[in-house]
């Protein structure tokens, strides 16, 4: 099998606006109705478990309240909850990315940590310590919510929410928004899920056998030599094969 002729192809194909509808949901069918990278963090970070079911909680959220104080955000929210997050945890997610957009943006905390090396895990650690800085609440919900700071790469949470995050804001094209500019796409790390995980392993694209930080390192290093430029262009790709059960 030639694998690059195969996901050049399958890359080609799926990147369509109609690839993403009521009937194949993905949070950032959501994400697309705002273009607004605020309101895309909270699409990406909530994306986990039966995608049907995030959307349908996504669509439930009223995002208006990203301009309302504090007691107004938990008085909304108080009795809503999705998975492992309570009313409380959604409430502090969204009353701390308040408070950052009245001084700062998503992007420039992400970008003055990026600038050094250009390197995304620096900047993703930088926005999920401003974002626990702004606003302490301690639960297990609210520390899966915004993953733990990544000073390691083997062994760790392959950070998949906040690189799929990064993807939608950094790529451009009929499934990403590329809302930010400055940071390079050539070092964009792929947002590794069990779909892609499995199907790496199966096309020969990736060696390692633990699904960590690690592996999307790996993946990304893989795919980069099919596009040094644009690796994560075969991220939708390698989903859809996994999940539409292709291989």
């Amino acid at each position: 099998m030639d694998v690059k002729k195969l996901l050049d192809a399958e890359a080609a194909l799926r990147n369509i606006s109609s690839e993403i509808n009521q009937e194949k949901p993905d949070p950032i069918l959501v994400a697309h109705r705002y273009k607004d990278p605020v309101i895309a963090l909270i699409c990406a970070l909530f994306a986990y478990g039966n995608v049907k079911q995030i959307v349908k909680f996504l669509d439930s959220l009223d995002f208006s309240l990203l301009n309302e104080d504090d007691a107004v955000i938990e008085n909304a929210l108080q009795n809503y909850y999705y998975r492992f997050q309570t009313g409380a945890d959604i409430s502090a997610l969204f009353i701390a990315l308040k408070r950052l957009h009245v001084t700062q943006t998503l992007e420039s905390v992400f970008q003055s940590a990026y600038n050094e090396k250009k390197n995304v895990i620096d900047g993703i650690n930088a926005l999920i310590e401003k974002l626990n800085s702004l606003y302490t609440h301690n639960s297990r919900g609210y520390t899966f919510l915004l993953s733990k700071v990544s000073t390691k790469t083997k062994g760790a949470g392959s950070l998949k929410r906040w690189m799929m995050f990064l993807r939608w804001m950094v790529r451009d094209d009929n499934i990403d928004m590329g809302l930010w500019k400055g940071i390079d796409k050539a070092d964009l790390i792929m947002p590794l899920d069990t779909h892609t995980f499995n199907v790496s392993r199966r096309l020969g694209l990736l060696q390692r056998k633990t699904y960590d930080l690690e592996a999307a390192i790996e993946l990304t290093q893989t795919l980069k030599k099919f596009d040094p430029t644009d690796p994560l262009k075969y991220d939708f790709a390698l989903y859809r094969l996994g999940q539409e059960k292709i291989i």
